[in-house]
This record gives structure tokens, C-alpha cells and sequence, in this order.
């Protein structure tokens, strides 16, 4: 497996979302629950072993680094309900009012990203974010990837950093080429450093394209960065 250092999330490592979906990509199942263990390297080769006969379980290394694990998951909760394509683009004028973006080059929600999806995840209520998203490719990845920043976004990391720890994503449909969507992201509860959000994505036509589980870890920036 090999993480191009466009699909960045915090600096020098790539984005959560994106490479658990892409390891998800080697379980046999339709809902995955991905933990990362170390922030992905990009632009290096990683290996892939399968733990178990069934499909069910792998692991994701560098070197012999574990990187992240993946397996077999569940979603019990009902996805996150989505609000209309223009309550989220009126969302998205808040996000862009904040100007201390922990990790602003993020390939998911970056303002410095040039070739990102550009997510801007604002609020909606409490707790409660959307974002517009037109998807310019279509790939389970990428929805992986668009389901994972703004549940962090519910927990306004602006002002505590978090990453991604834990994920667990279905992903029932592509959105086409061009398609004007929305992602929602909620936070559930907090435990500790520990923040557990939900997210899902919708397409134009309301269907549900995505739903995910989380568990955010707050971090230190400078130390995560070093």
C-alpha cells in the first residue's frame, strides 16, 4: 500500500479517514473499523497482512512498525440526519470565519490543501456540523475520507487539536463526478482526550452514501508534529 503525499491530514503524515479506507479496501466486509496505531507515512511503501483465513482482519505496516489494524466492524446508532445542500453551504461561511486551522494543509478540510475536497465543516447546531462537498472522483476512499474530518470539526479542534484515533465506516454508494453532496458530523460524547463523533454523507438525491463511528484523541500539535 502506498500513501501519495497528496492525501495529507496532519504534516508529514497522511489522512486518517483516507488511508483507513484504502486498508478497509482489504477486508472482506462492508462495515470496517479501523484503528491507527502511528500517524501514516506518505510516499513510502507500507505492507498489508491478512490476519486471519476469513478476510476479516488485517494489519497495516511499516516496515515492522504497526501502523494500523482493520477489522470486521458494526454500526448499531441511526446515520446522523442531513440538513439541505444550502443550510450547509451557509455552514460553510462560518468555518471559513476561523483562522487558526490546526492542520491546514489536510488533504479532507485544509484551506492550504490546492487539491483537496476541500470540506468546510460549520456549525449547525449544537454539536452539529455540515459541509458541502462536489465530489470530483468517486472512490470508497474518498468517502472514507469525507466522513472523517468533520466529526472532528463537531468538537471545534481549532481550539483543542484532536486526530483521528478509531473509525468505523460503511459506505453504501459513490457519488457521481460532479455531485453536489453534504457531510454531516456530530459529537456524541467525551471522554477524557477521548471524543466520540459520528458522521455521515448524502448525495444530492438525499441517499445516504456513507455513515462512520469515531473516537478522536486530543493532542499536543508540536508534539504530534515532531
Amino acid at each position: 500500500m502506498f500513501i501519495e503525499t497528496r492525501f495529507c491530514g496532519p504534516d508529514g503524515s497522511g489522512n486518517g479517514g483516507y488511508v483507513a479506507g484504502l486498508l478497509a479496501g482489504h477486508v472482506a466486509a462492508d462495515t470496517v473499523t479501523v484503528t491507527l496505531r502511528l500517524p501514516p507515512p506518505l510516499a513510502t511503501p507500507l505492507s498489508v497482512t491478512r490476519e486471519d483465513e476469513r478476510g476479516h482482519s488485517v494489519r497495516l505496516w511499516h516496515g515492522e512498525l504497526l501502523v494500523a489494524e482493520a477489522l470486521a466492524g458494526a454500526i448499531v446508532v441511526p446515520p446522523v440526519p442531513p440538513v439541505p445542500y444550502e443550510a450547509a453551504l451557509e455552514a460553510a461561511e462560518k468555518f471559513r470565519t476561523i483562522e487558526n486551522h490546526p492542520f491546514s494543509r489536510c488533504f479532507v478540510c485544509g484551506p492550504e490543501h490546492g487539491d483537496g475536497l476541500r470540506l468546510e465543516p460549520g456549525a449547525v447546531g449544537e454539536g452539529l456540523v455540515a459541509s458541502p462537498w462536489t465530489a470530483a472522483e468517486a472512490a470508497p476512499e474518498l468517502v472514507w475520507a469525507a466522513l472523517d474530518c468533520p466529526g472532528g470539526w463537531a468538537f471545534d479542534p481549532a481550539g483543542r487539536p484532536a486526530v483521528l484515533g478509531t473509525m468505523t465506516a460503511q459506505v453504501a454508494d459513490l457519488p457521481a463526478p460532479g455531485e453536489r453532496c453534504v457531510v454531516m458530523g456530530l459529537a456524541r460524547s467525551r471522554e477524557g482526550r477521548k471524543l466520540h463523533a459520528a458522521t455521515a454523507a448524502y448525495g444530492a438525491d438525499g441517499r445516504l452514501l456513507g455513515r462512520a463511528e469515531q473516537i478522536w484523541i486530543e493532542i499536543d500539535p508540536d508534539r504530534f508534529r515532531s
